[in-house]
Parts: C-alpha cells; structure tokens; sequence
C-alpha cells in the first residue's frame, strides 16, 4: 500500500494587505518606518474527512482573508520586542526605541504579539490565528501548516507547524 498524504492550498490575489512597519536588526539597529504590500498563502495537511477533503476550501479562505482584513492599513508594532516600548492608550499608541519615539492614532495600530515584525514573525502570528479559527469552526485534524507571508515580490517569510499524530 502506498504512503499518500493530502494537502490543500490557497493563495489567491486578494489575501494581500498593506502595512507599516519596522524591525529591529544586528541588536541595537533599527529600520526606518516603511511599508509593504504583503501576499500571504497558506497550506494544509492532512487526512482526508468525510467529505473526501483536507479542509473545505471556503472556510480557509474566508478564515485567512478575515484575518489578513485585520492587518490591512495598519502600522504593525511588536508588544514583546526586549527594545522596542508599545504603549496604549484608548486614543493612540506611543513605540520608543533607544532616543526614537513614533505616535500613532490607536485606530491605526496593530499591536501584535511578536518580537519583531518580520515577515517570519507575521507568518507566525497568522498561523496561530488560523489554527485557532479553523479549530472554532470545524473539526479539522492537521497534520501540517504552512503559512507564508511576502513582502516583496518573492521575498518571503514561512512559518510551519507540524502536530502530533493522534
């Protein structure tokens, strides 16, 4: 008998959002405040249901869009950077990093629990998002994840879970 795995996976045109961000590198470097327009696609796998697939293609496309919805025209701020400082307030939100300071409408903000806002960190924050959606949604059994977020055109971050056989 053949080892057969199944997968599914959706990128379509409209999972894309626009964000302002900056990331910390080398230690104590940090970028200017710049934007992308990001593409994100992500893959399932797993056993086939009773329906004869992974995961019905409407739901996680709809999942993944309501959560890329969220991120779109938002400047994305890292609450668990060690140097960079996201502080709230019901009107706005102050970032600090070393002598630099940012003020930002609240509306505008994305707060994210992440340490930085690279694409590696985005990709994991949608995946843990997405898993927590889906699982609200259906019963789903994952044997893999694959989410990938690119900001520029082929210059992409992946993050992949990968669960426990039950």
């Amino acid at each position: 008998m053949p080892n057969e795995s199944y997968h599914v996976r959706v990128a379509k045109d409209y999972l894309v959002f626009s964000a302002a961000h900056f990331i910390t590198y080398n230690g104590d470097v940090c970028e200017r405040l710049h934007g992308h327009n990001y593409r994100v696609a992500a893959e399932v796998h797993g056993p086939l249901d009773d329906n004869y697939y992974v995961v019905d293609f409407i739901l996680l496309r709809d999942v993944l869009k309501q959560i890329v919805d969220q991120l779109d025209h938002r400047v994305l701020l890292p609450t668990q950077h060690s140097l960079i400082q996201v502080v709230e307030s019901e009107s706005e939100v102050e970032a600090t990093f070393q002598d630099r300071r940012w003020i930002f409408p609240r509306d505008d903000c994305m707060l994210l629990p992440v340490a930085n806002t690279t694409a590696e960190q985005l990709a994991q924050y949608i995946s843990n998002n997405l898993i927590r959606s889906l699982s609200e949604k259906a019963e789903i059994r994952l044997n893999r994840l694959v989410v990938e977020v690119d900001e520029n055109n082929g210059q992409l971050g992946v993050h992949e879970v990968r669960f426990a056989a039950k």
